[in-house]
């Protein structure tokens, strides 16, 4: 009799562990969903500023088209990019396609004083501080996802209910993490 109490004690609290692991393991999941979708908030609300910028510009640098369509095909690839992966690539080279974009106000005195473009570099600037939180934070969030994810015993449950590693959202190639460098 006092065997199946604590074998029925034990099981309870194998059971009760298995279920606080697997709801451990889900609410992780969410937060890594959750910290995602503040990433791409910011990602849209700097993907929608920047149309307004080249129209800016454009009006003061007709002749520089080249920087402009750069712009223009690094906000529709960042856009249009799906992952992490994809989106980090992507949104690397609009980061330095925008810093060259940037770079030509120094050459163009009258664009450098619109108040318009300076509200829009101000706008985008914050944007830029917004994304580079909301990364952090993701990175934050899927590293301890990851490490509950690898860990044991959770990593059994995890294996048991497909419970896959997520991506940091970094930059890859070290041609992206470098300071763009213009020259007129």
């Amino acid at each position: 009799m006092v065997g199946w109490i604590v074998l029925g004690v034990v099981a309870a609290v194998l059971i009760i562990s298995l279920i606080s692991i697997y709801n451990g393991l889900v609410a992780k999941r969410v937060q890594c969903e959750n910290a995602w979708s503040q990433i791409d908030v910011q990602l849209k609300r700097r993907h929608d500023l920047i149309p307004n910028l080249v129209e800016t510009v454009k009006g003061y640098a007709k002749h520089e088209r080249e920087t402009l369509d750069a712009v223009i095909q690094a906000r529709s690839q960042a856009v249009s990019a799906t992952g992490v992966e994809d989106q980090a690539q992507a949104e690397g080279l609009l980061t330095a396609a925008l810093g060259k974009l940037f770079a030509l106000s120094e050459a163009y005195p009258d664009l450098k004083a619109n108040t318009n473009f300076i509200q829009l570099q101000e706008e985008l600037t914050s944007t830029e501080n917004k994304i580079g939180f909301a990364r952090q934070h993701y990175n934050d969030t899927v590293s301890r996802y990851n490490t509950a994810v690898q860990s044991f015993p959770a990593n059994i449950i995890a294996g048991m209910f497909s419970f896959k590693e997520r991506e940091f959202f970094e930059i890859e190639d070290p041609k992206e993490k470098e300071v763009p460098q213009v020259s007129f």
